[in-house]
């Protein structure tokens, strides 16, 4: 069973990626939010040439990833939700909602500290905004992420299978509310209740840096909401906002070998969060 459970996960995950990204991929090209304007051969070649190098990475520094730690957890008794002995379908809820509310709080801190904005600020880097946009993720960060993602895991004690979900709708929805799809108004206000849609995503992604620290939700939204962080709609529009950061803003810069130096070059400034630049404004 356990078995079964783990040499099926790697064909689950691979198949919903797969679906997800030519479905965004679609719909995009059927009804687009904003104009397209650098070529998608661009961008798309190196954001996937990018996914690529951070599954190598991962899989090369990782000998167990989130779902193999929580089966190995679930099997020795580790974390809270196994040593009190909670019921499967109150710790399968709950873990998919503190999993949620990590990968939230691990959002804000990338912006929060300098250093660590420096590998996030790869991903607003981007100078347009579609569902490939939602991989682009620098390998330091991944790592990073994958650290803070199995700390959370030993400590909770997560149901395996909880761990699964969690990671499938992550995946799921981070290429969904990076899509540069038209939701109808109506449909966009209803489904904001339940998911990150990509109008309230993309204002995440403004040039504006009080913007770009705002909506930091990737699955669902509520967070944001509870804790202060929401906007709702970009001052410029959606159609007339700028896309990235003003580092970064040439053609060339969207070539996977630019986007892996981008830690290391220029000053780290202007974006992470500042309590004194807050009150300014």
């Amino acid at each position: 069973m356990l078995e079964s459970f783990l040499a099926t996960e790697p064909q689950l995950r691979l198949v919903v990626f797969l679906g997800v990204l030519v479905v965004m991929a679609l719909w995009e090209l059927a009804v687009p939010r904003r104009r397209v304007e650098i070529p998608r051969v661009i961008r798309w070649t190196n954001h996937l040439a990018l996914v690529v190098v951070d599954t190598i990475v991962l899989r090369l520094s990782f000998p167990i990833l989130a779902v193999g730690l929580a089966v190995m957890a679930e099997d020795r008794g580790w974390g809270l939700f196994n040593i009190f002995g909670t019921p499967d379908w109150i710790a399968l809820a709950v873990s998919v909602l503190v999993l949620d509310l990590a990968i939230y709080l691990q959002h804000v801190l990338f912006h929060a500290v300098p250093a660590l904005w420096r590998l996030h600020r790869m991903h607003h880097a981007d100078l347009a905004f579609d569902v490939t946009t939602g991989l682009r993720f620098h390998p330091l960060e991944i790592l990073l992420s994958m650290g803070i993602k199995l700390a959370v895991v030993l400590a909770l004690g997560p149901p395996a299978v909880a761990v699964l979900i969690f990671e499938v709708l992550l995946n799921a929805t981070a290429m969904f509310n990076h899509s540069n799809i038209r939701l109808p108004r109506l449909a966009d206000r209803l489904l904001r209740l339940i998911v990150v849609t990509p109008d309230m995503h993309r204002v995440h992604h403004s040039i504006r840096p009080e913007e770009t620290n705002s909506n930091f939700g990737f699955n669902l939204p509520w967070w944001d909401r509870l804790l202060g962080t929401y906007k709702a709609q970009p001052t410029d529009g959606h159609e007339g906002m700028t896309i990235g950061i003003e580092q970064f803003r040439t053609r060339r810069d969207l070539w996977l070998d630019r986007m892996l130096v981008q830690p290391v070059k220029g000053p780290a400034s202007g974006y992470p969060i500042n309590r004194e630049t807050a009150k300014k404004r």
